[in-house]
């Protein structure tokens, strides 16, 4: 797969360039979610006061594919106990050498706090691979919108970095909400990468002007008289937003008021910036609870039984069983893995696909079993 080729619809002047992303590619490593890298910090930036990005290589020098707006989970040892969180990826594809987090330190925050207080030059830190559908690669358009708030910038800068690297000079529209003009992150970034890219336009709405005297932009929130006022084409456009999820929500209803298509809008479904970990998706309300099945382990030969009402990780957590996992929603992918034989009901919100469904994947955060199973563990 392609990424960045099925991600942009390119200009014939952008083929060659398009060519040599496809010779990485090729040779690029590809990361499963289900497996555990070292990565090393290479560079730490202060994007604002309470934002820093982190700069990783991979382990073995290798680089590495994925798609523009997904994000890795991280973890680390704090205070003496294992903590994984996921973030999402904030570099481009287009520099396979490189990743990064850009994380926001968050009041009481675990791994957020950790983060800023520990990773330097040199620190190490285990990740799994790429994963989630938040990416511009699943609905390709000449002319896009994305709308952020907060840390929620994040993938959509992914997204318009690559863009930007390979010259597409694409119809873009970058609306980014923030307390205050301190409070944006990538601002330097994103003024400049407007110079390069005539068709990419940005702007920038604040709550209020902080110590920001001058302050040239609207301040207050996002409203449909100022969206169509600076994007009057904003219905033809495929939506993709991210932030806090009391944004998310706001927007999704102004588009909506707006006349906006529901089918051409998309936005992350989980708070990655904030390393907040939901819990497990309820049973469903017909599941069989008084059902029990027989889960075995073929690496290790480890068997537990299981009630029919719980999730398959849930079971395994309380019998011992460590399985990677962060988000217990079904959108990440951590817990991606095979079921050698039996059946589950699996109710995932996009972390695996189609075709590693095919090949017997399961998403054991979000799947029950039907029958006793076989697990490829």
């Amino acid at each position: 797969m392609n990424s960045v080729e099925r991600m942009f619809d390119p200009a014939p002047e952008a083929e060659d360039r398009l060519s040599n992303v496809s010779t990485w590619e090729s040779g690029g490593r590809l990361w499963p979610s289900s497996e555990q890298q070292s990565l090393t910090c290479c560079r730490v930036v202060d994007e604002t006061h309470d934002v820093k990005t982190f700069e990783f290589r991979v382990g073995d020098g290798s680089p590495v594919r994925f798609e523009p707006g997904q994000f890795m989970t991280v973890q680390a040892d704090v205070q003496g106990q294992a903590v994984e969180r996921c973030y999402t990826i904030s570099s481009p594809p287009t520099r396979p050498f490189l990743l990064s987090i850009t994380v926001k330190r968050v009041p009481g925050g675990t791994m957020s706090n950790w983060l800023h207080d520990n990773m330097k030059v040199g620190a190490g830190l285990r990740a799994y691979g790429p994963s989630g559908s938040f990416t511009a690669t699943a609905a390709p358009a000449k002319k896009s919108l994305y709308l952020s708030a907060g840390s929620g910038v994040t993938p959509l800068m992914s997204m318009t970095r690559a863009s930007i690297d390979l010259g597409l000079d694409r119809d873009i529209v970058f609306v980014h909400s923030a307390r205050t003009p301190a409070d944006i992150v990538f601002r330097k970034e994103l003024e400049r990468l407007t110079q390069l890219s005539p068709r990419l336009r940005t702007f920038f709405l604040c709550e209020g002007i902080g110590d920001e005297e001058g302050w040239p932009a609207p301040t207050g929130r996002l409203s449909l008289e100022l969206l169509s006022g600076w994007v009057p084409d904003y219905i033809e456009r495929e939506v993709f937003t991210c932030g806090p999820a009391g944004y998310m929500s706001a927007v999704r209803a102004l588009l909506h008021q707006g006349g906006h298509a529901p089918d051409r809008y998309h936005q992350e479904s989980f708070d990655f910036a904030a390393g907040s970990v939901p819990e497990a998706p309820a049973a469903p309300e017909n599941a069989a609870t008084q059902e029990t099945f027989t889960v075995k382990l073929s690496r290790s030969s480890k068997t537990f039984t299981m009630n029919a009402s719980e999730t398959v990780l849930s079971a395994a957590r309380k019998a011992g069983v460590a399985i990677p996992s962060s988000c217990s929603q079904g959108i990440c992918g951590t817990c991606k893995t095979k079921v050698l034989e039996g059946t589950v009901d699996m109710n995932h919100k996009g972390g695996i696909r189609e075709r590693e469904v095919q090949k017997g994947l399961r998403l054991l955060c979000c799947s029950r079993p039907t029958s006793d199973l076989v697990l490829e563990l």
